[in-house]
């Protein structure tokens, strides 16, 4: 049995090189692109269909989502914090509410304390 793949190689490597390469930046970009989508469908048929970037090059352009506005981008980036729980007093000691809680004078406030006049 006669094989041409390996005439086809010797022949033309610059040529398999070239579709090689071609094949993984397009195959690159269209799984990253999937991925960001949340798209698992599309990133297992782009990752097993060999098609010389054909394929790739039609889902980046018809399927995919265009980049998101970068508002957008930094509201889905930064989850929302969750409340912090109040921390553990120790017994016998009441929690510091505003009314309980000792406030260092600042000097703003030693300022107008001291514009007072003394009675």
């Amino acid at each position: 049995m006669n094989s041409h793949f390996p005439a086809l190689f010797s022949a033309f490597p610059l040529i398999v090189v070239i579709l090689v390469v071609w094949t993984l930046v397009w195959k690159g970009i269209a799984l990253w692109r999937a991925a960001r989508n949340s798209s698992p469908v599309w990133f297992v048929v782009l990752l097993i269909v060999n098609t010389l970037g054909i394929l790739e090059i039609i889902y980046i352009l018809a399927f995919s989502k265009q980049n998101p506005p970068v508002a957008e981008m930094e509201q889905t980036a930064t989850p929302a914090e969750p409340e912090k729980a109040p921390e553990p007093q120790p017994e016998g000691l009441a929690p510091k509410t505003p009314e309980t809680a000792e406030e260092k004078p600042t000097e703003e406030t030693q300022a107008l304390d001291e514009q007072k006049p003394n009675a």
